[in-house]
């Protein structure tokens, strides 16, 4: 077993310092764990992910990988028995000396006070009071949420020297400046003004009637797009059949796939060129000549090599990308453009350069063991006090897999819900800040109360009467914020490339995976470049072709994951020698709330161009 788990890792392009000892604690691991050398690489493939680790496993890092499989053993039994619960929080409240000091400093959670003392209820207890329903909680009660010692904790910073260290806002202090708040409001110098295009898919659209011959010209519409983008570039000849026969080198493009159902790592890697060229046909892909290269199911490429055979093509070089210098608009529709806000100005390339202040989290905005949305609460008495420009919130805002969704113990509608959770909070939210306030929310395919569908409609919000303050986009989608252009999609795309795709680096070069994983995103044009979708994507052909479509490279690109929250520069190549560098922003603000506790977002201000913002991954 010991060979097998050898070769597992090696197959994953992982190496050992210490091959023996590992070995002997991996097979350990996979005896007491009841694992298969596969299960265990792919646990491994996540831990070293997570916490940015190079290939070479390390036997000092044997601990954390331990920690993290009894927690995902924990987790199994939990979920197989969702009436479990663990009494070790409960304990350590009581016994905890700072009990008495957490009743009185909590924000925005309920209180363990006596009921003689609830005749003045403090601001959040009132808004949190509304949300009992969902989890048969009494005010009374102090949630795992409200046991946190540090509210507000800065993980990681982006460009500014200044919170280069972890900086923590206590309660007592927070108390403080939230009542000065409401005393001395500062708004925001500046509305930001909001512009989208128009909305693929349209509400109340039909959906899940695609048929066969929609996903045919979906795949090969990308294939025949790729094909002219490159040849369009003047760098590349004309594709030719890969499946004939030649000694010759030739020059061709298409689909990366798999010949049977399973990972290309499991599996001979397989070309699907286009009906033009091939009538479709499949050739076996040799990568063997090559030093690097990243692919995964679904990825479009151009292959330089030759087929002697006629059964295998040989590559020497694959293009993974599309040229900066070629328009990825040609033969498409005008975009059709929507101004959100009525007093929008012609957007002046002359003017002045965008600036931009924004916080952006993503969903669920509220933990495991209640309905009472603590995460948000917090999360919008931080926006008070910063006041951004801009808040996007991408769902899901009313989980699906909540625990008391799934067994049915809410007893009012998911619509309800959303109304008086959500879209309650943040009217007072706007009301509270002023006209010059901004909402962007984002819908997920795990929202109870939306279409499970993808590409996803925008939710329905315009019976509200703050319409131009708070608005709705759909998933995907992109608009732009004071000429600051920002694309979303809330489905873990990250997270299934990450399960597919396989790669090859130079002996010695470093693996920075999660910036490969973005920089697929954006090289292949389209937020959603798997095929087949993974499991449980309900991936609508009739409606992807046009909102997939990454039309333009934007300034920011938000993609919430459930791996880690990070933000990063993207550099995309240049358009031509003259021209600067093309860069993007790319950001998964994390998960607001992870199980029982606080999760993670991001504050951001943009000045111009990605290399001059500031950013901070915070977690709450």
């Amino acid at each position: 077993m010991e060979e097998e788990i050898k070769a597992e890792f090696e197959k994953n392009c992982f190496s050992f310092d210490d091959e023996e000892e590992i070995l002997k604690k991996c097979l350990t691991f996979c005896i007491e764990y009841k694992l298969s050398p596969s299960d265990l690489v792919s646990s491994w493939d996540v831990f070293s992910l997570n916490r940015g680790l190079e290939m070479t496993v390390q036997s000092g890092h044997m601990g954390a990988f331990l920690q993290q499989l009894q927690n995902e053993q924990r987790d199994a039994i939990i979920k197989k028995e969702p009436g479990l619960h663990f009494y070790s929080n409960d304990v350590a409240m009581l016994l905890n000396d700072e009990y008495e000091d957490t009743k009185e400093g909590i924000l925005h959670s309920p209180t363990d006070r006596p009921e003689a003392h609830q005749t003045e209820p403090s601001d959040s207890a009132q808004k949190t009071n509304r949300s009992i329903f969902g989890s048969q909680k009494l005010l009374e009660t102090v949630t795992p949420f409200g046991q946190r010692k540090n509210k507000f904790v800065v993980q990681f910073a982006l460009n500014d020297p200044s919170s280069t260290e972890a900086t923590i806002v206590n309660q007592e202090q927070d108390h403080e400046n939230s009542e000065d708040d409401i005393i001395k409001r500062v708004q925001p110098s500046k509305r930001c003004s909001i512009v989208t295009n128009g909305s693929q898919p349209e509400p109340a659209c039909r959906f899940m009637y695609d048929r066969i011959e929609d996903k045919f010209s979906f795949l090969e519409n990308r294939i025949k797009k790729h094909a002219n983008t490159l040849v369009h570039s003047g760098l590349y000849e004309e594709p030719t059949d890969p499946t004939v026969a030649s000694q010759k080198s030739l020059f061709a493009v298409g689909m990366i796939c798999c010949e049977e159902e399973g990972r290309l790592k499991e599996k001979p890697i397989l070309l699907q060129s286009s009906v033009e060229h091939s009538g479709g046909q499949r050739v076996r892909l040799d990568l063997q000549n090559l030093e690097q290269f990243s692919i995964f199911p679904g990825q479009v490429v151009g292959v330089e090599g030759h087929n002697p055979s006629g059964h295998c093509l040989i590559a020497s070089k694959i293009i993974d990308s599309v040229p900066l210098s070629v328009s990825s608009n040609e033969n498409l529709h005008p975009a059709k453009k929507q101004a959100l806000d009525q007093n929008v100005q012609s957007n002046d390339l002359s003017g002045p350069m965008p600036e931009l202040s924004l916080i952006i989290a993503a969903g669920p905005f509220t933990t495991i063991d209640n309905f009472l949305f603590e995460p948000l609460v917090e999360l919008l008495g931080y926006a008070r006090r910063k006041q951004p420009q801009l808040l996007i919130l991408l769902g899901p805002f009313i989980d699906a897999d909540h625990p008391e969704i799934k067994k049915g113990t809410v007893n009012r509608t998911f619509e309800d819900m959303f109304h008086f959770e959500i879209l309650g909070r943040l009217k007072d939210y706007v009301e509270y800040m002023g006209s010059t306030a901004s909402v962007v929310l984002v819908p997920s395919i795990r929202d109870a109360n939306h279409d499970f569908v993808f590409p996803q409609p925008n939710f329905d919000i315009y019976s509200l009467d703050l319409k131009h303050q708070i608005y709705s986009i759909s998933n995907p989608g992109t608009f732009t914020a004071n000429k600051v252009k920002l694309a979303c999609c809330t489905v873990d795309i990250l997270k299934h490339l990450s399960a597919e795709e396989i790669s090859r680096n130079p002996q010695g070069g470093s693996k920075h995976r999660l910036t490969t994983l973005s920089n697929h995103i954006l090289n292949q044009r389209s937020f959603y470049p798997l095929y087949p979708p993974a499991e449980g994507i309900p991936l609508d052909f009739s409606l992807a072709p046009e909102a997939l479509q990454i039309s333009s490279i934007p300034d920011i690109l938000i993609l919430p994951s459930d791996l880690a929250q990070f933000v990063r520069v993207l550099s995309l190549g240049k358009i031509s020698e003259a021209e600067q560098e093309v860069k993007c922003l790319c950001v998964n603000p994390g998960r607001l709330a992870r199980g029982e506790g606080g999760g993670f977002f991001v504050e951001l201000n943009y000045r111009g161009n990605p290399d001059s913002a500031t950013a901070s991954v915070i977690r709450i």
